[in-house]
C-alpha cells in the first residue's frame, strides 16, 4: 500500500502544472498563466509499490468561465527511460527527495492499473487519506479482462483530450476538459464498454460530476 506523506513539495504540483498545461492542445485558457486549484481526484496503487499514481482534477480560474482539467500524474524516484517527452517536471519531496512527475497517460503503470480498475480488478483509493478507498469513484459498467503486459502507451493529444490505444483493440479516452453531467452516478456513455466518473468541486464549493475516462472499441 502506498504511503501518503503530508510534507513540502518544491515546486508544488500546481506550480508544475501551471507551466505545463498551456503547452497542451486541449488547454482552454488564455495567454496568461493559469490560476489553478486542486478540486478533487483519486489514486490508484502500483502493485510494485514504486510509482505514485494520481488522477487530479485541477480548476483554472484565470478566465471568466473556469475550466476543470483531468490530469493523470505518476511520480517516480528516478527518470523513466525513454519518457522525456512525457515529463511534466521534477520536484523536491520533503521525505522522498527528488521526484520525477510524468503525464500519466504515457506511463504503462498508470494505464495498466486504470484498465484493471475499469475491469473491476482493483479499487480506487482516496486522494489524501492513507489506506482509504474512494467511494465516490463510479464504475457503472465494466469491460473484460484487461492485462497489458510489456505494453508501452502511445497517447495522442487533440483539442478534445487524449486517446490511448490498448493491446486489446480498445482505446482509452481521457476527457481532459471536464463537462459536468446532471446524472449522479453518470450512466455509461453510449457505445462505451467501460468508464470512470467522479465528482469534484467548482470554485464556489459546489459539487459537480463528470465522466473522466471512457473505454471504447477502436
Amino acid at each position: 500500500m502506498a504511503v501518503i506523506h503530508h510534507t513540502t513539495l518544491k515546486p508544488t504540483k500546481l506550480e508544475l502544472l501551471a507551466g505545463w498545461l498551456p503547452t497542451r492542445p486541449w488547454y482552454r485558457g488564455g495567454p496568461d498563466a493559469p490560476v489553478l486549484t486542486k478540486s478533487g481526484g483519486f489514486r490508484l496503487e502500483d502493485p510494485a509499490g514504486e510509482v505514485g499514481i494520481e488522477f487530479m482534477v485541477a480548476t483554472d480560474t484565470s478566465t471568466p468561465e473556469p475550466s476543470a482539467y483531468l490530469v493523470p500524474l505518476t511520480y517516480r524516484g528516478a527518470p523513466a527511460q525513454g519518457a522525456e517527452h512525457a515529463l511534466v517536471g521534477t520536484m523536491e519531496h520533503g521525505v522522498l527527495g527528488r521526484r520525477w512527475v510524468y503525464d500519466g497517460c504515457h506511463d504503462p503503470v498508470l494505464v495498466a492499473e486504470l484498465l484493471a480498475l475499469i475491469g473491476g480488478r482493483v479499487q480506487a483509493h482516496a486522494q489524501s487519506i492513507d489506506g482509504a478507498l474512494d467511494p465516490e469513484v463510479v464504475l457503472s459498467c465494466t469491460g473484460g479482462p484487461f492485462t497489458p503486459v510489456g505494453f508501452t502507451p502511445e497517447p495522442a493529444d487533440d483539442p478534445q483530450g487524449t486517446r490511448v490505444p490498448t493491446p486489446h483493440g480498445t482505446v482509452l479516452h481521457f476527457h481532459r476538459v471536464l463537462t459536468p453531467v446532471p446524472e449522479n452516478p453518470p450512466p455509461c456513455p453510449e457505445g462505451a464498454s467501460g468508464h470512470v466518473a467522479r465528482a469534484w468541486q467548482d470554485p464556489r464549493g459546489n459539487p459537480l460530476t463528470a465522466v473522466l475516462v471512457t473505454l471504447r472499441t477502436a
